[in-house]
């Protein structure tokens, strides 16, 4: 479900979230999320349905790597 937003809070929001996605770690993290998925696609593992998770360096379901596992985003905080 999007979020209710007014044209101008739409664009702002768009503005900062593109801002956030080019930061070098982000970039980073991206760039070896994508070799990961690239491998591992290679070896003919079916990868439907699952994310690459940083924290512990494998491939789990969508909805669990969300939110720090339940745990809030405190412990994974990077900034």
């Amino acid at each position: 479900m999007p979020q209710k937003l007014s044209p101008a809070a739409r664009k702002a929001k768009k503005a900062r979230d593109l801002a956030y996605a080019k930061t070098p770690r982000r970039r980073k993290m991206k760039a070896e999320c994508q070799k990961k998925r690239r491998d591992a696609i290679k070896k003919g593992k079916n990868l439907k349905g699952l994310d690459y998770d940083h924290n512990t360096k494998s491939f789990i379901s969508v909805k669990k790597n969300r939110s720090g596992h339940g745990k809030g985003t405190k412990k994974y905080n990077t900034k």
